[in-house]
């Protein structure tokens, strides 16, 4: 991931300025200006890691929004460390060498960002492990974080997972209230598969198998089933294969840790899972400062 992009700054410049992390009013009365740390972050828990990156990037940005660093910080890792690894208990992470203070306003910012991060790797990382074997590939949802979605999808790919659309532009996917407005599947369908900007992909949202053969019949080149069974699912996997269709498809709702494995032995092609990213809890982590 490249944390250096104008929209990846622009978040971390706004983490930073909402913090009032220039005018921290503790570490400035406390610290000596000049004084020099060397701060370690640890895992409190397994876990797996995102964000790492964005430790050097928040110092950096920190001195453009302070103007008087002058100084650069020095991160280091040891090189089986990287992101999308599977960390224990009690590890390592990173050692920081910076000013003291500049290290203490940044803390929370950057705990903040990789503890959700890795929160979100660790959760995708343990359905991808549920459906190990099959096909099926777990794939995130646009429930993310308002202002934060380019990190929440590119820690689903630390935990092994796959971006569905990135954004409302990223392709054509046809849902209930698109359906319900424009007057059923059918003319949808029709809508859609005239009106689509280039060679995206139309694919449809479907409640009912008897849905699923209207899509079929009509273009839908792909399908989401919407909180089937996964008997339900099984039907429309071999439906497909029946007709020898190159339609994916994808199983959404209700779909949790316990019941991922049974949906991934139907034979979909993707599982889609909003829990990934919208209920997420992160990871503990923890940094420790000692004067140099």
């Amino acid at each position: 991931m490249d944390w250096t992009t104008r929209r990846i700054t622009a978040i971390l410049e706004n983490a930073l300025l909402e913090d009032r992390a220039t005018r921290d009013a503790t570490s400035y009365a406390c610290i000596d200006v000049n004084q020099r740390a060397a701060a370690t972050i640890l895992a409190k828990q397994d876990c797996v890691l995102s964000g790492l990156g964005c430790v050097r990037r928040i110092l950096e940005v920190f001195a453009i929004l302070d103007g008087t660093i002058t100084s650069h910080p020095e991160v280091t890792s040891h090189t089986e460390i990287f992101d999308g690894v599977r960390l224990r208990k009690g590890q390592s992470i990173a050692v920081i060498v910076h000013n003291a203070r500049v290290i203490l306003s940044c803390e929370r910012v950057a705990l903040n960002i990789m503890q959700r991060m890795s929160g979100i790797a660790t959760l995708t990382r343990q359905y991808v492990d549920a459906v190990e074997g099959t096909r099926t590939r777990i794939l995130d949802t646009r429930k993310t974080a308002p202002g934060l979605r380019p990190l929440d999808k590119y820690a689903v790919t630390c935990g092994g997972g796959h971006n569905h659309r990135l954004d409302l532009s990223d392709g054509v996917l046809i849902k209930n209230n698109h359906i319900a407005l424009a007057g059923g599947v059918v003319p949808a369908l029709e809508r859609a598969l005239g009106n689509r900007r280039g060679s995206q992909t139309v694919e449809i949202e479907v409640r009912s198998l008897q849905e699923l053969e209207l899509a079929l019949e009509h273009g839908a080149e792909a399908v989401l089933l919407d909180n089937m069974t996964p008997e339900q699912v099984r039907h429309a996997v071999e439906r497909v294969h029946k007709l020898e269709l190159p339609v994916p498809l994808e199983a959404s709702g209700g779909i949790n840790l316990e019941n991922v494995r049974a949906y991934a032995e139907t034979g979909v092609d993707f599982i889609s899972v909003g829990a990934l990213t919208h209920s997420v809890a992160a990871v503990d982590l923890s940094m420790r400062l000692s004067p140099m």
